[in-house]
């Protein structure tokens, strides 16, 4: 029996060499198919999201890194999307699935879980930023400088925020003061602490919690964005809406590092094309509009009352803002450096207005 080159699994008998031959090229033209066919299947990554596809979440921070990978990765990489929890429901297991490679791409939160995101909380504390584009575009460039600890298992698609929380109700609050004693829901544990200084008795909860929470009473409002308000069905429920602006809520789309790192250079270079600024960009030009959106929809509803804190009740928030921030500085020389690189990037971002 004689080998043909290149192909160790073809043999050609010398008992009929014509039809020999013949098989053996049709075996091989087989063989390249199957290869090329087996060139051109995609890798799959599977993308866990604990929400529904009709959020703003998804379709403003998630859907479209998703379309541009399917879109223009066609024969090398593609995304599968498991929404509403079909992964993993507990949002705050939704890191971990990552690392455990349950899940090669998760959307996280990190206010719940600041054990794996210990510098988070410069992000979270109150006052800092003006609107989800300042936040965005800081906890971006932050990461992007390897700055913050707890992301060195990640690759970072996205790092967003919303605009800064204000509180939102089941009962009246015409003023700081009213706040006191209301059971209020916090996105993380520098806003808890934010609310139980102003008064108010804190808990933390994941949004997908708070419509339940609320319409059974089990709290009495909380603490987030406008679009949130209405896409966690929250908006019907809470009618009172005190517009004291607080800090931003952090939001991640992340990917296990082990696995881009084992991908082709064209599949990472696919999914940086999509991710970093290019995600941030995109965000604010979506969420922004959406928060912005959302808020003239609270204030052109007569059935809500909305109020504006007076220039007293905001001089004594802001007290307690910096006091808090200060308190957090004084903790460790790495917080107030961390402090100085915010302060600095934000001035960046205000005077370049990019």
């Amino acid at each position: 029996m004689t080998r043909i080159p290149g192909c160790p699994a073809l043999a050609v008998t010398k008992s009929n060499p014509r039809l020999n031959a013949v098989a053996g090229i049709a075996s091989m033209m087989t063989a390249l198919l199957l290869s090329f066919a087996a060139a051109a299947e995609p890798i799959t990554l599977k993308l866990s999201f604990v929400g529904s596809e009709d959020i703003s979440i998804y379709r403003y921070g998630i859907k479209p890194f998703v379309d541009g990978i399917n879109r223009e990765g066609d024969g090398l990489l593609k995304i599968d999307v498991y929404p509403n929890g079909t992964l993993v429901k507990a949002l705050a297991e939704q890191p971990q699935m990552v690392l455990e490679g349950r899940a090669d791409i998760a959307y996280v939160v990190p206010g719940q879980t600041p054990y794996r995101f210990p510098d988070n909380a410069l992000i979270e504390l109150p006052g800092q930023f003006r609107d989800a584009r300042e936040g965005t575009l800081a906890y971006s460039r932050l990461i992007a400088a390897n700055a913050l600890r707890g992301y060195q298992e990640y690759f970072v698609i996205g790092a967003y925020t919303s605009d800064p929380s204000t509180i939102h109700s089941r009962k009246s609050i015409d003023s700081l003061a009213a706040i006191e004693g209301q059971r209020l829901r916090a996105n993380n544990q520098i806003e808890a602490e934010v609310l139980e200084r102003l008064g108010a008795k804190s808990t933390i909860l994941p949004a997908s919690q708070l419509a339940k929470a609320v319409g059974s009473g089990a709290i009495d409002g909380v603490t987030m964005g406008p679009t949130a308000l209405f896409d966690y069905g929250i908006g019907p429920l809470a009618k009172n809406h005190y517009l004291l602006r607080g800090g931003v809520a952090p939001l991640l789309l992340v990917m296990n590092r082990r696995t881009f790192d084992g991908l082709p250079d064209a599949a990472q270079a696919l999914i940086r094309r999509f991710s970093g600024e290019r995600s941030a960009a995109t965000w604010i030009e979506s969420y922004a509009r959406s928060e912005t959106q959302a808020l003239e929809k609270i204030k052109s509803d007569p059935r809500r009352k909305v109020i504006e804190p007076s220039p007293s009740d905001l001089e004594t928030a802001q007290r307690v803002y910096r006091s808090l921030i200060d308190t957090w500085a004084a903790e460790s020389p790495h917080n107030r450096e961390l402090l100085k690189m915010i302060g600095a990037e934000l001035a960046t971002i205000r005077s370049n207005n990019r």
